[in-house]
């Protein structure tokens, strides 16, 4: 009989969680830059999509 391959198991384990880990930081980054339902891209004005207001000058 064979015995199992635990390190095999540890690296998918491994795997799985940094993959989570970069979709729940890609879905972050979505919902900060104004992901979907959140205004209207589709405007005609050039340069008024979904771009964080801009930051008032520091002094």
């Amino acid at each position: 009989m064979a015995t199992p391959n635990y390190g095999y198991e540890k690296r998918q384990k491994e795997l799985a969680k940094k993959r989570k880990k970069e979709d729940k930081l890609k879905a972050k980054a979505d919902r900060k830059v104004g992901g979907p339902g959140e205004g209207d891209a589709s405007s005609d004005e050039p340069g008024t999509g979904n771009l964080p207001p801009a930051a008032p000058p520091q002094r």
